[in-house]
């Protein structure tokens, strides 16, 4: 690790892929959330399957899988992983008029897949944005983050229920 602490930098100080080789395959699991908040209009639209591009949550939901998939694509310095299941829900709030995203993306790998779920949950609700746009520009993406991760040398760390960080050592 760099003087600086952060694995993606060498000594230097110049970007690098983290050498993972010597560490051992375990399982790992990832998740992460989005919402994306919008007039109560578009959310009747979403749920009621009626938006002009088709069914919104179902393309939403290959497009995110298809982003956990794409992560190291799309981020230059993560590795590329053989994904192991990759599963998306969306819940409806309407008494905030918003949707959550949630994304589970699990390896069996020498890396974690954080970035994975965090990029799924992030184009999932892009793609919402994409296909309802054309009756409501003023949607707003928010609270993306990783709500959990399991697995490899730092074990599991989470957030609990009232929003703060807790690493949880086995």
């Amino acid at each position: 690790m760099s003087a600086q602490g952060l694995s993606h930098f060498d000594e230097h100080g110049a970007a690098r892929m983290v050498d993972v080789g010597a560490k051992a395959p375990t399982h790992r699991i990832a998740r992460a959330r989005g919402c994306i908040r919008m007039q109560p209009g578009t959310l009747e639209v979403i749920a009621q399957g009626k938006a002009s591009k088709g069914d919104v949550l179902g393309i939403a939901r290959v497009a995110a899988i298809q982003a956990a998939k794409r992560t190291a694509d799309l981020i230059p310095l993560c590795h590329p992983l053989a994904l192991t299941k990759v599963d998306v829900s969306f819940e409806l709030d309407s008494g905030a008029a918003a949707v959550t995203c949630i994304a589970t993306v699990e390896t069996i790998g020498r890396t974690g897949v954080e970035m994975e779920a965090l990029t799924a949950a992030s184009i999932g609700l892009l793609t919402i944005y994409d296909m309802c746009k054309a009756i409501d520009r003023g949607m707003r993406i928010e609270r993306i983050g990783l709500l959990e991760k399991r697995g490899g040398k730092s074990g599991e760390w989470r957030v609990e229920a009232d929003g703060e960080p807790s690493d949880v050592r086995g």
